[in-house]
């Protein structure tokens, strides 16, 4: 073969090759374009944009009297476009962004001026349509960085981009806390923010995204494509007051006792409405905070509370009358190898009523024991007519399941029945052994507990939500009368007549300390107590139900001391501030020119309530909120107390409370000399205010 002929079959060799690959290209272009298309084109589509969720504002809670429980307020993540259509040009641009990196510089001083115009002016040279400017920016904060320059051209021209994200706040902080709950991913939902989460959180809208340099994911528009709906509002049964009250007594006794932890539960008798729920525990020496809701999730040994049932089971089969006697064998009665034992030795023979106003462990044990022996599931049936063996069925999860042994059970034994009979062999959460209370206090009518009246969205009324009740009648009328009369025994002449007691109202209700179980070493290795206290007030006229329970005090333990100094407080501010709880007041009538009832300037709406109450004709006017009552003898009228921005506010004639609340509103810092009502203030009122000035009231 010669030169020439070699050469050219290399060349029709490399030419075949160059077009073999050229088909292959072309066959591989045409299975891209044609077989696999529509694969890598959404593919490229969802690597380049997406639509993502843009969550709803979540709706609010609220009080019973309105007071905001949990809201969401807006926070802002700020990013800017550095080539918006305002600053297009070169020059608009760079004769303001120093002006601009001082603002930012001054307003959020974690960068120096020179370092936020270098990272602008940077952002400027790569052309970046997203630059993070800065995180959790309130939206006080962003109206101000609105006005900066640059940003200040406009929503589009000025590149401002804020991004807006909810951010969820308890106004009251850690009041009632743990029953408003919370509602995190990945977390099992906590109170009214799980329960109702489906009507609070309301609906996401759907917004357009594309990913940029940097795998940011950018909004591709201004404006969300689909706007979000946002959440219905709950108007919860707590009263603000009412929980600040129960809150701050069983802190302080849980502090004074050392206990482990704590709960008050505050219920409304004949709505079943829960108007205060506290629960602490103990982190360190002092401190107490709300970790979990015990008055509802913690199943426990109820102990002597639990007596009323036994004595309900007793007196509704005609087995005893309060009048029964019963031998107490002097504080100690053995049965089975097991010696029961009264928190005071030396009972002798008393009568039931003083059995239970005295908390005898002997004489209910003995009493159930004798009765029910040979036919114990008699007494369990009562028990379970009184439906303590079933959870309430509460609008918040988290409800313990209650224990309540039959003699079909596992563990029964010969000391179930004398040991159920004083609270012991069973379990019950603080809330269910409220509501068998609350029914004796609302003439044996069981209601399930509610902590949610009604939702609301937009003002209107979406479900309301009144009593449910369980059972309409738990005994008999005769039965419920003798099971009230030995619940005020208790009070006034019985374990809770040192402690609980008040001369002013009559309160109905029962201690019980129960010894608790440490783990699998049972009752053992350490002696741990339950002490709590459960009744109603005010008890001839019933209005609130509640309970406190404190578990593992150091020191005293017994209810009495315990417990009950915890209840008698709550029960006495409650009733303080209850004008409906007092006993009616009687008509008066005003002849000729006696002068009308002393009042004090104040609060209008509190002015009038008095006057309503005493039946005095009141004419209120008035458009301030705040008034000088002025006798007419024919009736009283009202001034209007004036109230001036930036000037001084006059409160003489007012008390002490509706002068605080002005002079503080007003930026300025009150002091106060005496009692009674203000004679004398140290600012002349209208004159200008300097905030934080110091202003002294006196008092007579």
């Amino acid at each position: 073969m010669n030169i020439r002929t070699d050469i050219i079959l290399r060349v029709y060799i490399a030419f075949g090759l160059i077009v073999l690959l050229a088909f292959a290209v072309l066959f591989k272009l045409f299975h891209l374009q044609f077989t696999q298309g529509e694969k890598w084109r959404a593919m490229a589509d969802s690597l380049s944009t997406k639509y993502v969720d843009v969550e709803a504002v979540r709706g609010n809670i609220y009080s019973a009297d309105g007071s905001l429980l949990a809201t969401s307020v807006p926070e802002y993540e700020l990013r800017m476009d550095v080539v918006a259509g305002g600053i297009e040009k070169d020059k608009i641009f760079y004769e303001k962004v120093d002006s601009l990196a001082e603002k930012l510089s001054v307003f959020f001083g974690d960068k120096s001026k020179r370092q936020y115009s270098r990272m602008l002016r940077e952002a400027r040279r790569d052309r970046s349509r997203y630059l993070l400017i800065k995180r959790k920016v309130t939206h006080q904060e962003l109206a101000a960085i609105k006005k900066f320059p640059i940003f200040n051209l406009g929503r589009y021209k000025g590149g401002l981009i804020a991004i807006q994200k909810n951010k969820r706040i308890l106004p009251f902080r850690t009041l009632a806390a743990r029953t408003i709950g919370y509602k995190n991913e990945n977390v099992q939902p906590v109170g009214l923010e799980g329960a109702y989460a489906s009507y609070i959180d309301g609906q996401s809208g759907r917004r357009l995204v594309q990913r940029i340099a940097g795998g940011v994911w950018m909004p591709v528009n201004k404006d969300i494509e689909i706007a979000p709906k946002d959440g219905a509002d709950i108007i919860s049964t707590i009263d603000i007051n009412m929980q600040d009250v129960a809150q701050n007594a069983l802190r302080k006794q849980l502090i004074k006792s050392k206990a482990a932890h704590g709960c008050v539960i505050l219920m409304e008798v004949a709505t079943g409405e829960v108007k205060a729920i506290a629960n602490f525990t103990k982190v360190g020496e002092g401190v107490y905070e709300e970790k979990f809701n015990y008055a509802i999730a913690q199943s426990a040994e109820p102990g002597s509370t639990f007596k009323l049932a036994s004595y309900l089971a007793l007196l509704e089969d005609r087995k005893v009358d309060t009048n029964s006697l019963v031998d107490c064998e002097g504080g100690t009665w053995k049965i089975f190898r097991k010696t029961i034992r009264d928190s005071h030795e030396g009972n002798e023979v008393l009568t039931v009523k003083r059995a239970f106003e005295e908390s005898s462990n002997v004489a209910i044990a003995k009493l159930v024991y004798q009765h029910y022996k040979d036919n114990p599931s008699k007494f369990t049936d009562h028990l379970y007519n009184l439906h303590l063996n079933e959870k309430l069925g509460l609008q918040i999860p988290g409800e313990g399941s209650p224990l309540v042994k039959t003699p079909e059970s596992r563990f029964w034994s010969g000391l179930s029945l004398p040991q159920m009979a004083y609270g012991y062999e069973m379990k019950m959460t603080p809330l269910q052994m409220l509501a068998f209370y609350n029914a004796i206090a609302n003439d044996g009518k069981l209601l399930a507990p509610v902590f949610v009246r009604e939702i609301r969205r937009l003002g209107n009324t979406v479900e309301s939500f009144g009593a449910r009740v369980i059972e309409d009648k738990i005994c008999s009328e005769e039965t419920l009368k003798k099971l009230q009369g030995m619940l005020e025994g208790v009070v006034e002449n019985g374990s809770g007549k040192t402690f609980v007691k008040n001369p002013l109202y009559r309160i109905a209700g029962k201690t019980g300390t129960a010894q608790i179980a440490n783990g699998a070493a049972g009752y053992r290795l350490k002696r741990s107590y339950q002490a709590s206290f459960c009744g109603y007030f005010p008890a001839d006229n019933p209005k609130y139900s509640m309970i406190v329970v404190l578990t593992d005090p150091k020191g005293a333990y017994y209810a009495s001391s315990v417990a009950g100094p915890v209840f008698r407080e709550v029960a006495d501010k409650i009733y303080a501030n209850d004008m409906e709880m007092y006993n009616p007041v009687q008509d008066i009538k005003y002849v000729g020119n006696t002068k009308m009832p002393p009042s004090k300037a104040g609060y209008k709406h509190s002015t009038q309530k008095v006057y309503r109450a005493l039946g005095v004709k009141a004419f209120f006017a008035a458009n301030s909120d705040f008034v000088n009552v002025v006798d007419t003898n024919n009736g009283v009228s009202v001034k209007e107390v004036k109230l001036i921005p930036q000037s001084v506010p006059d409160v003489t004639g007012m008390g002490l409370k509706d002068a605080v609340y002005l002079l503080a509103s007003a930026g300025l810092k009150p002091l106060v000399k005496g009692s009674g009502r203000v004679v004398k203030q140290s600012l002349d009122p209208g004159s200008r205010i300097v905030k934080g000035y110091p202003v002294t009231i006196e008092l007579k």
